[in-house]
């Protein structure tokens, strides 16, 4: 089974070594950093997520992905999640197909709803729009995306008369995931429009997300589409033990799930369920055998084509994110190839 292995960011604000906040800026060149290393240690792609709060340092990630360009020559470039709502088709696809045209057709978008909101109200969208806003939106990228002229007439977007869009694509279609999850009408929605699917899994074990790859492909044929990739996201941290990893990972990790737990009204992590979650869940934190195993697994319930681990959780120091990275591409990687061959 070939399979692509890669990391994603949202570029989480860390601390210095005196316990301080990286500055924003410092954090968004410790990111094109690890993203290089990533490619050195023959990971194959790099997802950036898009934020808008002072947690998170990317805010534009087509402008990360292509300073991260410059200093790569094969790892695949995708955000993680463009936030496709709250944004205009448009612009997006200029600015991924632009992004294409600088790497040399590396380009990718994930699109989603997005899981944060804070970019409705910041750009002027109605919330209670939501789902209406995505689905208007995804429908006139996909019409973008053959590059013939577009008309156009919708809702909540502009109206377009036989309009072309620049640069073109060099080697079209940009190829597009939908980020889902866990809604079937969502995979629905990424079947019906011939798109890949992205599960991005953010607890739980992974086998609970199979019957919808299952509804996937079947949506796919019975739609007449051609057959479509699944790749899917999770937590993750690689130290030299599980006993390492576990040290390193857990007062991050529950940093950063109190803070969005307050928003969500979820439970604070415990030590307990944080194990929980270990053992019997998506993350894939520990040695690179423990993390291999993790993944191989995950990769087979899914048949996916792509894995995607999430290495900056909350105050994790960059130092630790270049190590686990480096333990990712050297150790982890050929294991889990080894597993699926």
């Amino acid at each position: 089974m070939e399979i692509e292995l890669g990391v994603d960011t949202f570029g989480d604000v860390t601390l210095d070594a005196e316990g301080s906040p990286v500055s924003h800026a410092q954090v968004i060149r410790n990111v094109v950093d690890e993203a290089v290393l990533a490619e050195q240690v023959g990971l194959d792609v790099i997802g950036l997520g898009e934020h808008h709060r002072d947690d998170f340092a990317i805010s534009s990630p087509e402008m990360v992905l292509a300073g991260i360009a410059g200093r790569t020559e094969r790892l695949r470039l995708a955000s993680a999640v463009t936030v496709l709502s709250s944004d205009d088709p448009v612009r997006v696809f200029e600015r991924f197909s632009t992004l294409d045209a600088l790497s040399g057709g590396r380009a990718e978008v994930i699109v989603g709803r997005g899981s944060f909101t804070e970019s409705f109200p910041l750009f002027g969208f109605d919330l209670t729009d939501y789902q209406e806003l995505f689905e208007e939106k995804l429908a006139m990228f996909v019409e973008l995306r053959k590059q013939a002229g577009l008309t156009w007439e919708g809702r909540l977007t502009q109206t377009l008369h036989d309009v072309r869009v620049y640069p073109p694509v060099e080697n079209p279609p940009l190829r597009t995931w939908v980020a889902v999850g866990g809604s079937p009408e969502s995979v629905i929605r990424a079947a019906r429009h011939g798109l890949d699917l992205m599960l991005a899994i953010i607890g739980g074990p992974v086998d609970r997300f199979a019957p919808f790859v299952e509804l996937y492909h079947r949506a796919l044929d019975q739609l007449g589409q051609p057959a479509g990739r699944v790749g899917f996201h999770s937590f993750g941290h690689v130290a030299a033990t599980d006993e390492e990893a576990v040290a390193q990972y857990f007062g991050p990790y529950v940093a950063a799930m109190a803070r969005v737990g307050r928003d969500r009204g979820w439970r604070r992590p415990t030590r307990e369920s944080f194990r929980h979650e270990l053992e019997h869940g998506s993350m894939a934190v520990g040695s690179p055998e423990t993390v291999a195993r993790k993944i191989a697994a995950g990769v087979r319930a899914l048949g996916a084509s792509r894995f995607s681990m999430k290495v900056s959780t909350g105050p994790l120091s960059h130092g630790l994110i270049s190590d686990s990275i480096e333990l990712y591409g050297s150790k982890v990687a050929p294991l889990v190839r080894d597993m699926l061959a």
